[in-house]
């Protein structure tokens, strides 16, 4: 592939007009494509793994909504599970047989998870989390790692200081000294760190992304969750996985299936509610039936549960058998090892997990934030506008993971690995 061009007219009058009532013109930071050094792309409709622009470009997607659409853009399927959903009403604030439904389907496929609660965003869930974390052990700190996210809750937007175990810094204005304090963040696979953190302080959880995708796809060093699993369990604190990413992704069970290591609570988004905002906190009979009206621990949220999203969330689960994991397991291989063959002799390197992917612009796989931060950032954004104008649309970030799903054919993987190589040979 040559060279080309991006036609974005109307992109870039929406965006104007979306900087005078949203702020940043986006309603989410990443969205704005700041990281790749360019404005954002307006996207009218998708179908499948592909999308198309208000100008008419389209494009192979592997962000398909940061990892909802395991199935691609408008699986006929899902979206008939909407509509008809849709024409029995909108919502109720009433409980319906569909939640009960999909908290069964959930509950089978989830080695930990007995029980559950559901909201409307990974966030809520979090926060949900660790307050009930909090209160069954009657501590107040919680361990996470560098350069994790696990929504914009104030105690968890906190950034490390020097040394190993630091007390959290409020790593965002308006996030107070106290919120963030409470959290101690340690650099990611460093088991040293964390023996150090548990011997300086009484957590009430630890929370972690099994298989981290928000610095980049960095999986777990050996041994490293079972030591986790068993520091928790000798200090009398809960291990929580956020598997808001991995869940029902990387294996049906997600990546506590899949490492068999198994968390006290397990928090869950993006598939569970099949492009539609939902999302879950779940675990053991006897740590959820803490939460109210079962227990004192209070959560609560009007459209939690809400009968488009569960109806979206259980046709995407029923379509995740056996076969469609194979499917997303060849074609993550695909495309991650013909990312490694278009990169050639440079200095990049390809992670990859059954459905994320990650395309790192240093010449060893980071293994933590900070050798992630320490990639080509320059480079890597110019690779991907080189990309988009190649008719590829990848993360707007060194730190997201690419999202390859069921509906990528050989097809795409074949057009992306073709426009890869062009962009590596423009941008070097």
């Amino acid at each position: 592939m040559s060279a080309s061009s991006l036609s974005d007219t109307r992109s870039a009058e929406l965006y104007r007009r979306a900087l005078h009532v949203l702020p940043g013109g986006v309603n989410s930071p990443v969205r704005a494509m700041r990281a790749i050094g360019r404005d954002p792309i307006f996207v009218e409709r998708a179908s499948g793994a592909e999308l198309t622009d208000v100008d008419g470009n389209v494009y192979v997607d592997y962000v398909c909504s940061w990892g909802p659409l395991i199935h691609g853009h408008a699986h006929p399927e899902i979206l008939t599970a909407v509509t008809d959903a849709a024409a029995l009403g909108t919502s109720y604030g009433a409980p319906t047989a569909g939640e009960v439904e999909l908290a069964e389907a959930v509950s089978a496929r989830m080695p930990s998870v007995d029980m559950l609660r559901m909201t409307s965003s990974g966030t809520e869930a979090s926060m949900s989390a660790i307050r009930l974390a909090r209160a069954v052990t009657g501590r107040e700190k919680l361990l996470k790692f560098a350069g994790a996210y696990h929504g914009h809750v104030d105690g968890l937007l906190a950034a490390g200081g020097s040394g190993l175990a630091t007390q959290g810094i409020p790593a965002s204005p308006g996030v107070t000294e106290g919120a963030a304090a409470a959290t101690i963040v340690v650099p990611w696979n460093d088991a040293e760190a964390v023996r150090a953190a548990f011997a300086a302080h009484e957590f009430a959880a630890v929370l972690v992304e099994p298989y981290p995708a928000n610095m980049g796809l960095i999986p777990p060093a050996p041994g490293f969750l079972e030591l986790l699993r068993d520091l928790c369990t000798g200090y009398d604190a809960l291990l929580v996985f956020d598997e808001v990413i991995t869940g029902f992704r990387v294996a049906p069970g997600g990546a506590q299936e899949l490492t068999g290591v198994l968390p006290d609570l397990t928090i869950m988004g993006k598939i569970i509610g099949g492009g539609l905002p939902a999302a879950a906190f779940g675990g053991s009979v006897a740590l959820m039936e803490r939460i109210a009206p079962a227990g004192d621990v209070y959560q609560a949220g009007t459209l939690s549960g809400n009968p488009l999203a569960v109806a979206a969330g259980r046709a995407t689960l029923n379509l995740l058998d056996e076969q469609a994991y194979m499917s997303l397991a060849n074609t993550t291989h695909a495309l991650a090892q013909g990312l490694r063959e278009a990169a050639g002799d440079r200095p990049v390197s390809v992670t990859s997990t059954t459905g994320l992917v990650t395309v790192f612009f240093a010449a060893e796989p980071p293994t933590d934030y900070t050798s992630a931060a320490a990639c080509d950032l320059e480079t890597y954004g110019a690779w991907c506008r080189a990309l988009l104008a190649r008719g590829v649309y990848p993360p707007a970030s060194q730190f997201e993971a690419w999202f390859p799903s069921t509906a990528h054919t050989p097809d795409h993987i074949a057009r992306t690995v073709e426009a890869a190589a062009a962009a590596f040979a423009e941008v070097s």
